[in-house]
C-alpha cells in the first residue's frame, strides 16, 4: 500500500431492496468530501478486481441491512470469503467502520453493527466509530437531529418498510455522510503517520 496520496477507502455492502444502498452512497460522498478516494462494492455481485481494491484500501467500512437481527446472508457469504484475506492478514491494520439499516428505529441494528465489528477484529483491523452523541434524546430534540437514532458503534438508518429508497430519512443520509467523513479524516492520519515512520 502507498502511503503517498489521498486515502483510500473502500465500501463492501449489500442492499437487498435499495434502502442500504442510499447509505453506502452517502457515506461514499462524506469519505470523498473529506478528500478520499472511494471505491463502493457491492458484495454480491464482488469480482477480483474488487478484491484487491478491498486490499488495497486504507480503510473497508462494512454496510448491510439488518435481518433477523444480522446482516444478510449476501453480507454473510462475502465475510466468509474474506477468510482467504485472513489466513495471510491481508486486511490487518486497516481502518475499519460499519453502517446498518432496518424497518424498526431499533431492529437489533447493534447486533449487526457488532458483527462488522467483530468481522474487523478477527481481520485485525481498527474499529472507528461513529463519533456523535445522541440527537432527539430530549424534548427539545427532533428526528432531523443528526444520529437522531443514538448509535455509537456506527451508523444505523432507518426506513419504512412500504416505502421505497427515496424514503430514507434525511437525519440518517447525514449521520452516513459524517461517518464517512469520519473514516476518511482518520485515514489521513494514520496513512500521514506511516509516511512519517518510514522517513
Amino acid at each position: 500500500m502507498s502511503h503517498s496520496g489521498p486515502p483510500g477507502i473502500a465500501i463492501a455492502f449489500h442492499s437487498g431492496y435499495g434502502h442500504t444502498a442510499v447509505i453506502a452512497e452517502s457515506v461514499a460522498r462524506g469519505a470523498a468530501n473529506a478528500g478520499a478516494e472511494v471505491v463502493s462494492i457491492s458484495v454480491d455481485t464482488i469480482t477480483e478486481k474488487q478484491w484487491a481494491q478491498l486490499d488495497a484500501a486504507d480503510a473497508i467500512i462494512f454496510g448491510s441491512a439488518t435481518y433477523m437481527g444480522t446482516a444478510s446472508a449476501a453480507f454473510h457469504a462475502f465475510a466468509q470469503a474474506s477468510s482467504k484475506r485472513w489466513f495471510p492478514h491481508a486486511w490487518v491494520d486497516k481502518l475499519a467502520a460499519g453502517f446498518t439499516n432496518s424497518g424498526a428505529k431499533s431492529g437489533d441494528k447493534s447486533s449487526t453493527l457488532g458483527y462488522f465489528a467483530t468481522l474487523a477484529a478477527q481481520h485485525g483491523m481498527h474499529w472507528i466509530s461513529l463519533g456523535l452523541l445522541p440527537g432527539w434524546d430530549s424534548t427539545r430534540g427532533s428526528e432531523d437531529d443528526i444520529n437522531r437514532l443514538g448509535f455509537f458503534l456506527g451508523a444505523g438508518a432507518q426506513s419504512p418498510t412500504d416505502a421505497g429508497p427515496e424514503a430514507v430519512h434525511r437525519s440518517d443520509i447525514a449521520t452516513a455522510e459524517h461517518l464517512g467523513e469520519r473514516v476518511a479524516r482518520q485515514a489521513a492520519i494514520f496513512r500521514a503517520g506511516r509516511t512519517a515512520l518510514a522517513v
